[in-house]
């Protein structure tokens, strides 16, 4: 009989550990059951009753892990689900035992419906339903810790089971954007249909929806059934098609950001008779550029009152906080008083600009060599700073590269005097020679 050493047997342990390890990733998430009381009502909102429930994640069906349900849970609210593609199990749904953060989670009942929209209509052309629909469907809405990932999902459980298997999974990697004004704009959006399911061979589709104070258009809508764009569609909105097909990825590429894109994109994948969408928030960040006038400053007088303006212009979004400060010769700031500030001015592009005007009294600086007064700009996109230098008759000391000017001036004028007097004692001796003659 062959003994393994015992390098090979502890490397089959680890491998067993890891994979024991992976398989248990999955979480067990808190959620909130929700959905509208039965006999109430008649208001324009539906009143709505929220209940505790359990899900349990698992990506195989076979898997017998169980958890210990807690008290405060109704057991017929604990669901256990199966998640093949394992987008459940992601790090960000599955928090640190006993940590505060956890995700949000939320469980509604879902209809499954054909839909007329023009993009989703072809996808459900037959005109009876099919009896796999005749079951018990949910949908989740999750977000992971610190808005790492969004998941929505479709789950179908035969009637009054509990083991729901996912169908439809939707997520985002990206669920709050930030972007540079003119820079390519990429807002994340995957999906994952079971291939088992006999809905994910008919096709599918992609929309696209913005929102924003009330406002919403279409910004792109896309049957990828008949491979063909909506009508509708936004200049310069588009996707990567290729991705779509083979991944799955339904990322909007916007490819020049402009202010009028901050606000919610919905990204809404369809198959036949069912939908799931997450939300993307996106925000155009772009810092202020700051200009001092007049520059340079006119040489004052100790005691003089000198008149500075900066400007800030091209910047978005609406907040900015503008102030001054004053830096010595020896490197060393310290803020000056508040100047007086305009109000906001938009542009065509959407981008605000703003200006502060400052007073300044040099008597109060104590000035000794001079110095530069600076405006600081504080924007969400980043602080920015604009300096000019202040120089006072007086107290400031030549530079280097006034000094070596001086040098030079006093070299020139010492070289054409010294010539000048060589002329003239030339001069004077051709005369004296001509009167010895």
């Amino acid at each position: 009989m062959t003994t393994f050493p015992l390098v090979y047997r502890l490397s089959v342990v680890a491998v067993c550990c890891f994979v024991q390890a992976f398989s248990s990733s999955c979480p067990v998430m808190e959620c909130w059951f929700v959905q509208e009381k039965t006999g109430r009502g008649g208001g324009l909102t539906a009143a709505t009753s929220q209940e505790k429930s359990l899900l349990h994640v698992r990506t195989d069906a076979r898997s017998t892990e169980t958890t210990k349900t807690p008290g405060d849970v109704d057991p017929d609210a604990v669901y256990f689900v199966t998640d093949p593609a394992a987008t459940l199990c992601h790090p960000s749904l599955n928090p640190p035992r006993g940590s505060v953060q956890k995700p949000q989670c939320e469980i509604n009942p879902f209809m499954p419906q054909s839909s007329t929209l023009k993009w989703v209509a072809p996808l459900t052309d037959s005109a009876f339903s099919p009896m796999y629909l005749q079951a018990e469907w949910l949908s989740t809405a999750i977000q992971g810790l610190n808005k790492q990932l969004g998941v929505s999902s479709i789950m179908r459980a035969p009637t009054a089971s509990k083991e729901h298997n996912v169908i439809l999974s939707v997520t985002s990697k990206t669920v709050s954007v930030k972007s540079r004004l003119g820079e390519p704009a990429v807002l994340d959006c995957g999906f994952w249909a079971d291939p088992s399911s006999p809905l994910s061979g008919s096709g599918f589709a992609v929309e696209w929806r913005y929102q924003f104070r009330g406002d919403g258009r279409l910004v792109l809508a896309y049957d990828g059934k008949a491979d063909r764009l909506a009508d509708t569609q936004e200049k310069g909105a588009t996707l990567d098609f290729e991705g779509l097909h083979e991944r799955g990825n339904a990322s909007l590429i916007l490819q020049e950001a402009q202010v009028r894109h901050s606000g919610t994109y919905i990204c809404t994948v369809y198959l036949p008779y069912l939908l799931a969408q997450v939300a993307i928030e996106l925000e155009i960040v772009e810092p202020p550029s700051l200009s001092i006038h007049p520059s340079p400053l006119p040489l004052s007088v100790p005691g003089q009152a000198l008149t500075v303006h900066c400007d800030a212009s091209r910047f978005a979004p609406l907040s900015l906080e503008l102030s001054w400060e004053f830096k010595d010769a020896n490197g060393e700031s310290r803020p000056l008083e508040s100047g007086s500030v305009t109000g906001h001015r938009q542009a065509w592009d959407g981008t605000y600009s703003q200006s502060t005007r400052l007073e300044l009294d040099t008597s109060k600086l104590d000035l000794v060599r001079g110095g530069e007064v600076i405006c600081v700009a504080v924007h969400p996109g980043g602080t920015r700073r604009a300096s000019v230098k202040l120089n006072v008759i007086g107290s400031s000391t030549p530079s280097i590269e006034d000094s070596m000017a001086m040098v030079g001036v006093a070299l020139v004028l010492y070289g054409l005097i010294k010539f000048v007097s060589w002329t003239f004692t030339s001069s004077g001796s051709d005369e004296a020679d001509k009167k010895d003659k």
